[in-house]
This record gives C-alpha cells, sequence and structure tokens, in this order.
C-alpha cells in the first residue's frame, strides 16, 4: 500500500487541525508531523517551516502551553507538582522552562491543603486497614504528592504507626523528579 506524505501546506493544515483538537507542545506536535512528513531533508525542511508558521502566528508557544497544562492540572486534577513536572517532561518540555512555570504556578501553594482536595475529588475516605492505607499513599504518590505531606494527612487520619511503617518500601523508591 503505498503511503502518501504531506508537503509543506499538508503539514500546515494538519498541524493546524492537530492543535485544534487538543493543545499541544511543540515536541508533541513535531512527532505527529514526522509520521505524516517525507522522509529524508525534504520532509525535516518542511516540519521546520511549518513549525516556524505556527510560531509565528501565535498557535505554537510552549511557554503557554505549559502554563495552561500546569493551571488546569492543578485547578481541575488536584494534582501535585512531581506529576505534572514528569507529564510536561514526558511533551518534551525544555526544562527550564518547566521549572519556571511550576515555580510561578504551584510555589505558594500549600501541598497539604491540595493533596486534600485531590482525595476530596476522587472520594477517597480515611483507609480502615493496611491494604487501603497502601491505596491511598499509592494513589496520591501518583498524584504527586510527596511522601512527607501523604505521611502528614494519614498520621491526622489517626492511621495506626504499624500501617504506616509497613509503608515505608514506598518511600525508598526510586522517583524521577
Amino acid at each position: 500500500m503505498l503511503k502518501h506524505f504531506l508537503n509543506e501546506a499538508g503539514l500546515y493544515d494538519y498541524a493546524v487541525k492537530a492543535l485544534g483538537r487538543q493543545m499541544r507542545s511543540e515536541a508533541e506536535l513535531r512527532r505527529l508531523m514526522q509520521r505524516r512528513a517525507e522522509p529524508g531533508e525534504r520532509g525535516a525542511a518542511a516540519i521546520i517551516k511549518t513549525i516556524a508558521r505556527l510560531r509565528e502566528y501565535g498557535y505554537l508557544d510552549d511557554a503557554a502551553f505549559a502554563e495552561t497544562y500546569a493551571r488546569l492540572r492543578q485547578e481541575n486534577d488536584k494534582l501535585g507538582v512531581r506529576r505534572v513536572r514528569q507529564d510536561l517532561q514526558q511533551k518534551g518540555v525544555n526544562t527550564k522552562l518547566i521549572a519556571e512555570t511550576l515555580d510561578a504556578r504551584y510555589g505558594k501553594t500549600n501541598e497539604e491543603a491540595l493533596a486534600r482536595e485531590h482525595l476530596a475529588r476522587k472520594h477517597i475516605s480515611k483507609p480502615e486497614n493496611e491494604k487501603e492505607t497502601a491505596r491511598v499513599m499509592r494513589r496520591l504518590v501518583a498524584a504527586g504528592f510527596s511522601t512527607g505531606v501523604i505521611y502528614k494527612i494519614l498520621r491526622q487520619w489517626d492511621v495506626p504507626d504499624e500501617a504506616l511503617s509497613a509503608l515505608d518500601n514506598l518511600d525508598e523508591e526510586p522517583r524521577e523528579e
């Protein structure tokens, strides 16, 4: 089966439609276009020109993307800074830009209050046994909250120390930050 590659105008239309469906970082959009562009130098040149044109018209801006993404994840999903940092890294946003964005967005945020909002949003209540305690811990770690805040919340819920000590192995697992 023959595969039809898009020229520069076709890539531009494809990119505008892709951005219309979902906000994307430059790296994500570049990956999408590489599948549709002609292999080799001609395809690479068409992608570069298309990205430059999208930037020129204001359709592609990683700083605005990172700010909007972080704001939505904080306000709507109640996610912690670690999770948002990891998501932005996976989306190909520059590390320095991620740091600046997250410092501005999460700098004055009370992580414990945000974690409690996350628990309420997900309808997670006080654990009754060690298994439920481990589940709450895993959910909060996956949502990007620090283990210190998680332990503080669990202690305030009067979770027995035996259940907390059983969770210490979760705290020792390496994580990317």
